[in-house]
Order: structure tokens, then sequence, then C-alpha cells
């Protein structure tokens, strides 16, 4: 048995946001069921090829979903999507503010009729306030909350490679469902949960935002280096190639000076006596620990490191994450159902006793549109609402 058979969610969702949320309480075992246009469906299927013909955000964000096309500008359409949610226990949209109110999908009409229905919505800014209408895509938020400001070289800010205001957004509603479903099991109530993109990554901002608010300033744009840690972070080495590593307190300080350096006399150098001093002076400590590892290759150092207790890295691309030896030893991929064939991902994160991740496939547009309806008792279906 998984976790969340049994529970019923309807998600009027696009893009990321919202489908990372109901992706992760499918493979929980939830039942999600995708509402999309007719014809078109998500636009996130439209964003690349490159999975087969597929998306790669689509794939990632929607497998072990079952997908009903509706023409939410016909009444119809609308009245049909109100029945799927009247038998649902959750109901997640994503859309533009104000857009679920003015289909008769808001959250005070639904809990009116059903006290027990878990209602979610995720919006870039919330509701209410001078952004509550602007438009959030992740990048505009990223800047909003300040991320873009404290990442990338002194020379150059840089948003983060992956869409992780969306993904902020959407673990806080994961998590929110849950603990939305726990609330229920006690008391009989449902909810109303909101999720702002910018209001879940100020959360994940909380060291740069207090450092600034009670420090005076920000943490400089340090690249791959930590703002506020000394040594962390990339060195080069003889082969030209890096090796990253992190020092988190002084008894590892001090073995790395002996250990591996072979100065035991640097750790106690009035320059680098304690994190915050080396953080000041960190040219020139990069400079003292760069002259050693010229002898060394990357890997050399990094097997050094590793037998010395010190926490280390080598950069890996893609295709290195794709083949990395971990996660291949502890078996974390698995094939799941396409349009398009078998594709290959890593199993969700969280792993549980006595259940499996669903790692359903990934649905085509309107796949299940008849059949969800009829189970709905929905049967005067327009060709709008077909696949």
């Amino acid at each position: 048995m998984n976790a969340l058979d049994g529970l019923t969610i309807v998600s009027l969702e696009q893009a990321v946001a919202a489908p990372f949320a109901t992706r992760q309480l499918a493979d929980l075992g939830a039942r999600v069921i995708k509402i999309e246009r007719p014809g078109v469906g998500d636009f996130a299927r439209a964003y690349d090829e490159t999975v087969n013909g597929l998306a790669s955000h689509f794939v990632w964000l929607n497998r072990s979903k079952e997908s009903v096309a509706l023409d939410l500008k016909t009444d119809h359409g609308r009245e049909a999507l109100r029945k799927l949610v009247s038998g649902a226990d959750v109901f997640v949209q994503n859309l533009a503010p104000g857009a679920a109110e003015r289909l008769g999908l808001g959250a005070a009409e639904l809990r009116a009729i059903d006290p027990r229905l878990i209602h979610v919505s995720i919006s870039g800014y919330g509701e209410g306030g001078p952004y509550s209408s602007k438009k959030a895509y992740d990048l505009l938020v990223q800047c909003e909350a300040g991320l873009v400001s404290i990442t990338g070289t002194e020379d150059e800010p840089s948003k983060v490679g992956i869409s992780i205001a969306d993904i902020a957004s959407g673990m806080y509603a994961y998590s929110g469902v849950l603990t939305a479903v726990i609330r229920r099991e006690r008391t009989g109530e449902g909810a109303t949960i909101e999720i702002s993109m910018l209001e879940a990554l100020a959360e994940w901002m909380g060291f740069p935002l207090n450092y600034a608010m009670y420090g005076g300033t920000a943490p400089g744009r340090t690249g791959a280096r930590h703002a506020a840690i000394a040594p962390y972070g990339p060195f080069t080495c003889g082969d030209r190639h890096e090796v990253f590593l992190g020092i988190q307190n002084e008894r590892e300080w001090a073995v790395f000076c002996d250990r591996i350096l072979g100065l035991p006399g640097l750790a106690t150098d009035p320059r680098f006596v304690r994190n915050s001093l080396r953080v000041e002076h960190n040219a020139e400590l990069r400079s003292e620990i760069e002259r050693v590892f010229t002898a060394w290759s990357a890997e050399d150092v990094a097997e050094l490191l590793e037998r010395a207790g010190i926490a280390n890295a080598l950069l890996r691309t893609m295709d290195g994450l794709a083949s990395h030896p971990q996660l291949e030893s502890r078996n974390r991929w698995r094939t799941y159902g396409s349009p398009v064939g078998d594709l290959r991902a890593l199993i969700p994160p969280v792993t549980m006793s006595g259940s499996s991740a669903v790692m359903g496939p990934v649905p085509s547009v309107g796949q299940h549109t008849e059949a969800v309806l009829e189970e709905f008792g929905i049967t005067a279906v327009t060709a709008g609402m077909h696949r």
C-alpha cells in the first residue's frame, strides 16, 4: 500500500509549480486528474522536444497522472470541472490571479459546498498588495526575492540554473497538502492553502537576509565559492582541473593545514586563525592552498581530502550525474512509460518502507477524458472536451 492510496486530486495546473507538487503526490499513490486545454494541453508540453519528441520539463513533472481535456470557455466544460472537483479530496490550481474565482472554483465557493475539501492556490506574489496581479515567471521572482543579487560572480549577477522559485512553491504546496490531510484526519475539516512563489523563495533566502539585515551588507557574489565560509569552494590543481572542498570548523581547518597542505603553522596564522578572518583574507588563503595543490591532479587531491575526512567533490556534468556511481549503486533508477516509449528517471528521494513510488506513465493530452468523465457521471461530452 502506498501512503496516499485513495486520495483524489484534481489539478488545474500548468508550467512547473503546481505540476511539481502534484507529481510528488501522485508518486505517493494519490490519483491526480490533470485538467488540460483540448488539443495543446499544458503549455509546458511545447517547451522543447528533447525527450524523444517530448518536452523535458513535461516528462519530469507529469508522470503518474491522468489527463482530462476540458474547454473551460464553455458552460459544459466548467460544469464538468466543478463536478470532478466535487468528487475530489484536493483541488490545486496555479492560474492567473482571480481566474479560479471567475470560473466558480475559488476556495470560498468550493469549500462552502464541501468543507472537507483541501483547496490549494499557487501564485506569483499572493492575493492582495501591489504585486498581486503582476506576472510571475521564475527568473523574475528570483530577481524580486534578491536571489540573483547574491548569485554569480563579482562582475555579473546570475540566475540559478533551475526553476527554483517554481520548485520552492511546489514543495510548499506538496508539504501543505500532506499537512492538511493529516489535520483533516484529526478534525474532519479541509483547508484553504495559499502559496506564493515570492514568499516560498524568500523563506529559502533566510541566511543572506539575516546576514544583510543584521550585518549591514549582503553576502558578496563569489561564484562557486561560499560567501561566508572559507575555505569552501573550487581550487585549481596541477592538471588545471578544480577540486571543491568545504571546511566547517576549526578542527577541520587544523587537520587540513597539517595533513593536506603540510603547513600546520598556517592554522594559527593571524590572517587565517578563524573563519571570519579567512573570509576576509580569502585571496591570500586561496593562493596558499593552490600553491600546494599544483603538485597534484584534482582526482589526487580529492582522494587525499577523503582520507583526511575533509568534505570534497569533483565537478560533474549532467552526463556525470546520469552515470553517478552512488545512484547506480543504490539502484535509484527506474523506467516509466510515455507516449514515446519507456523513459528513465530517478525514483523520488523519500523512500518509505512497505511502499514504492508509483512512477506511472506520462499521459498524452486528454488521454483519460472519456473514461474519467464517464466514471464521474458526466455524459454530455462536447467536441471541445475530446482529446
